[in-house]
């Protein structure tokens, strides 16, 4: 549903036609989900690049380390230049550069462009996480948190594991396969770039914005929510991390086949039991979803751990199962618990802090787990990452339950 808007000037403007607030929250909630589909769509492609162009696995650990470095070097460069800018000028920008982004996988002939792409695409992932996020907040039809962090939530876990399902299926059924998949996210992304011209402005004080390095920065009334759900989120995205730089590899070894869908079945398994469980448990007490959340986390990686000694493919289902609906309850207590306690004027600042930490905790595994595979072997690198994980879930489960009274307080 269009309505009119008219800009704020010093003359006479004719009115701009505008999204509806409810249909501009569905968007800025589909270009979260959107962007992390495509950050996880080039991953069953990496067998045919490295097939095609003989590149070593550190090469391809690198390539997916420029991917998180664009991520992380957009939300300190422009963490809050939504705050000060817009929402709608930074997601028209950033839905252009995915666009880009697209065009760019496409057209890729040789790992120098596939390199080009994944830092691009970090930038724009980036820039649009920041400022969707936020705008999720300033849309929200009963401005209601929880509300926004059950929506983030969701959408963060099923774009990203709907993005390597599709992508596996084009691969492995579809002709084309190194192009396909980028057209069906041009089209998508077209879509949404219409939408971010067509949305409203909810941010009515602009500034010129000042695209300097941030220093990630919380207002004090935020940091102790901030604290809880930096756990939270560092517990829940490691396993992801873990299972983007390594679950293909493993569900092949166990599986016993090729089939790049059924690897991609695997991986989709932990995110959407992750977007399942967040459904169930959406109104869970942030410091309890924080809390079971990260306990099923620990549980889960265990039995991926002893699947992998015991090449055991129906422990790798249970463990992608229950460790994936951990992660998506834990994920989204972090959300609830700090989306209630931001302050309007620091949202994008603050949830751009956030995704420091998640790109931190999802990249940071993935790339050293990546680089020391061929030399410890998957099964000692499943031992030890996912130990260290599990020890993580554990603490955060403790600090979540033993920090539950002050979580009661802050979000009743």
């Amino acid at each position: 549903m269009l309505s009119a808007a008219v800009e704020p000037s010093g003359g006479a403007r004719p009115a701009r036609r505008t999204l509806s607030p409810r249909l501009a929250y569905a968007l800025v909630a589909a270009v979260i989900g959107l962007a992390l589909f495509a950050s996880s769509t080039p991953s069953p492609l990496y067998a045919e690049y490295r097939a095609l162009w003989g590149f070593s696995s550190v090469v391809l650990t690198l390539v997916y380390a420029t991917y998180a470095f664009g991520v992380l070097l957009a939300l300190l460069l422009a963490g809050r230049v939504s705050d000060e800018w817009g929402r709608r000028p930074v997601l028209i920008v950033a839905l252009g550069a995915l666009l880009l982004t697209a065009l760019l996988f496409m057209v890729a002939d040789s790992v120098v462009w596939l390199f080009v792409a994944r830092g691009l695409q970090g930038l724009a992932t980036g820039l649009a996480l920041g400022a969707a996020s936020a705008a999720l907040l300033d849309l929200h039809p009963r401005r209601d948190p929880a509300g926004v962090g059950l929506t983030n939530g969701v959408v963060s876990a099923g774009g990203m594991g709907l993005g390597v399902l599709v992508s596996s299926a084009l691969v492995e059924y579809a002709p084309a396969p190194r192009v396909l998949p980028y057209v069906a996210l041009l089209m998508l992304f077209a879509v949404a770039f219409v939408g971010a011209v067509l949305m409203p402005e909810p941010i009515a004080d602009r500034r010129r914005p000042r695209l300097t390095p941030q220093r990630p920065s919380i207002p004090p009334v935020v940091r102790r929510p901030f604290l809880l759900a930096a756990l939270g989120v560092v517990s829940s995205w490691s396993i992801g991390g873990l299972f983007l730089s390594l679950g293909p590899q493993l569900a092949a070894t166990l599986f016993h086949t090729p089939n790049h869908l059924v690897v991609g079945l695997s991986i989709f398994a932990l995110a959407g039991s992750g977007a399942a469980a967040q459904l169930l448990f959406g109104r869970t007490a942030p410091w309890a979803g924080a809390a079971f959340g990260s306990l099923a986390l620990a549980a889960g990686m265990v039995l991926i751990v002893l699947s992998a000694a015991a090449e055991s493919a129906g422990l790798f289902w249970a463990g992608a199962i229950i460790g994936g609906g951990g992660f998506g309850v834990a994920f989204l207590g972090a959300l609830r618990a700090l989306s209630v306690a931001i302050p309007h004027e620091h949202r994008a600042a603050v949830m751009s802090s956030f995704y420091i930490v998640a790109y931190l905790a999802i990249s940071v595994p993935a790339i050293v787990a990546g680089s020391v595979v061929t030399s410890l072997g998957l099964q000692a690198t499943f031992e030890i990452f996912g130990s260290i994980i599990a020890g993580l879930a554990l603490v955060v489960a403790f600090e979540a339950y033993r920090t539950r009274p002050v979580a009661r307080v802050a979000f009743a």
